[in-house]
């Protein structure tokens, strides 16, 4: 056992043992996230029973079925209920209702004790609206301005149809509000700031003044003729509507204008069900968010976080680089360099907080402040760059991770052999290319080793991105069609901050909850991606420059 102990075995098996426990454990917790938010597109039946009110009195409810929990019946009874029973506690459920415009709330927990024989009627429809959250109901009847057209059984096929032309001209709609419009829009608003530009400088002349307005007068025409299809579109959607009985008996008129999807989730095969999860899934990651995030799409928040940690990895590999091998190759090592050290190495524990306020106050404030005043007098009082935008934001976070970087890339070019540069030197090179032909390559692998833990720890910060670029709703991308393309002023979408926002701040925190592990998987999916490409990369660099390292 002595001679076990001494030979170090022990320690390799628990070695051993702390890494599965660790590799179980990350499993787990992503297991647990897509368990919990991948089947929240999944249709779920439609339950229908009675409540028995404490006056004997029953009231029907209808709705989706999402969780349950274990209660006390001492509580039942304090509240005025005659339950007889002698077990000491009972399940209570966690109804859906939907319908939220008419009852003021989507979720609603009922005891299991006052609730009926639970029933799956066929004809039960569920809708996903526009606004509203869903609706559950009894679809009655279908109408055409307002003369009934179908209804009983013949109301669904009717339904169907109409909705497919709902849905098409509510595509054109947004899509002349989003690109058509957001175009003319900006042209407009470019030609008031050529203009306010001319008269800062003096040079706004009559005839130029007259291109302008020619020019104006042209995206006027355009937008008004963009106004009027729109308006003709618009009305022609609020032609159809439908009527459904709600669990209480009301029969509520909702215009297919509102109107996202209509389904029978008691009524689908299994193959109608993963068609409807596949769908939804892809329109999850491509359409854009609604209902205060909790609906919708999510592409916004997946395009701002890749692009910002694209563009912070531009910035903070070429600086993080560049000091440390001013620092490893060029500077005479002494205590001024070991103090630069130690800062760097302190820095990377600096609470990303800091980080934030720092840009605000930096780049934004001071830095963008600065660029307004100089190249962009004609926008005075809007702030162009003195506002927080996806710059300042990859700018800050590219600060937040250079010390990842700069640790990294000089630990690599430690590791380059001395023979190496001596020999290099001796054939006749500089030393500027000796390093730029022979040490840096040999180094690569880890440099990509430092960009890879920047980017991972940059793709899930969220609390400097708060105070420099990040909010929740962005109307616009920072990369469109419109000249100069790249817009890196405007504010973007994160899905860092999305999933605080959705998880915390949404006013309906249970239809919500789905949505925070699935935004939280994606991110991780996200993370995972562009970090195996950077790991790819390294790896062919690695392979590439193992016959060097060997000299």
């Amino acid at each position: 056992m002595r001679n076990w102990f001494k030979g170090g075995e022990p320690w390799i098996w628990m070695t051993g043992g702390a890494v599965a426990l660790s590799l179980l454990a990350v499993y787990g917790v992503v297991w647990m996230t897509a368990a919990q938010g991948l089947g929240h597109w999944w249709p779920k039946p439609l339950v229908e029973t009675t409540i028995t009110a404490p006056d004997g009195s029953s009231q029907r409810v209808v709705g989706e079925l999402r969780d349950s929990e274990e209660i006390s019946l001492h509580r039942l009874r304090e509240s005025g209920y005659t339950i007889d029973s002698k077990d000491k506690y009972t399940s209570r459920y966690l109804f859906k209702q939907g319908n939220r415009d008419v009852y003021g709330i989507d979720f609603k927990w009922i005891p299991a004790p006052l609730l009926s024989e639970f029933k799956y009627p066929k004809d039960v429809i569920s809708i996903e609206r526009h606004e509203w959250g869903s609706f559950f109901g009894y679809l009655k009847s279908v109408k055409e301005n307002r003369k009934v057209v179908a209804e009983g059984a013949a109301a669904w096929a009717e339904v169907q149809k109409r909705l497919l032309r709902s849905n098409e001209l509510f595509d054109e709609i947004l899509s002349i509000e989003k690109h058509d419009i957001g175009k003319v829009n900006y042209q407009l608003e470019r030609l008031r700031l050529k203009q306010r530009k001319l008269e800062l400088k003096g040079d706004l002349t009559e005839a130029v003044q007259a291109e302008i307005d020619e020019e104006r007068a042209i995206y006027d025409a355009q937008f008004a003729k963009l106004k009027s299809r729109l308006d003709a579109l618009r009305a022609e959607n609020q032609r159809d509507s439908l009527t459904a009985e709600v669990q209480d008996g009301k029969v509520i008129e909702i215009p297919f204008a509102k109107i996202a999807d209509v389904i029978q989730p008691n009524d689908m095969s299994v193959i109608q069900k993963v068609g409807y999860y596949l769908t939804k899934f892809y329109e999850f990651i491509v359409d854009d968010p609604r209902e205060a995030n909790t609906e919708g799409g999510i592409f916004p928040a997946i395009f701002g976080t890749v692009m910002m940690v694209l563009l912070m990895a531009a910035m903070v590999t070429p600086l993080g680089i560049m000091a440390a091998v001013y620092m490893r190759e060029y500077a005479k090592q002494g205590p001024l360099i070991r103090v630069l050290r130690i800062s760097v190495n302190n820095l990377a524990g600096v609470p990303s907080i800091v980080y934030g306020v720092f840009g605000l106050g930096f780049f934004v404030y001071f830095l963008g402040g600065n660029i307004d005043a100089l190249f962009f007098p004609e926008a005075h009082p809007a702030p162009v760059f003195g506002s927080p935008g996806i710059l300042w934001s990859s700018l800050t976070l590219a600060l937040l991770t250079l010390p990842v970087v700069i640790v990294a890339t000089e630990e690599g070019l430690s590791r380059v052999p001395r023979s190496i540069r001596e020999g290099s030197l001796a054939l006749g090179a500089t030393k500027a290319e000796t390093l730029w032909r022979t040490v840096l390559p040999i180094a690569s692998p880890a440099m990509m080793t430092g960009l890879i833990l920047a980017v991972a720890r940059a793709a899930g910060e969220v609390a400097p991105l708060m105070l420099v670029g990040v909010v929740k709703l962005a109307p616009s991308l920072p990369l469109d069609l419109n000249f100069p393309f790249l817009h890196l002023e405007r504010k973007f979408m994160h899905l860092g901050f999305h999933i605080y926002d959705v998880g915390f701040q949404s006013p309906n925190v249970e239809a919500a909850r789905p949505l925070v592990y699935a935004t939280s998987l994606l991110l991780v999916i996200i993370i995972i991606v562009l970090n195996m490409f950077a790991i790819r990369l390294r790896n062919r660099l690695r392979e590439t420059m193992r016959g060097l390292e060997g000299v």
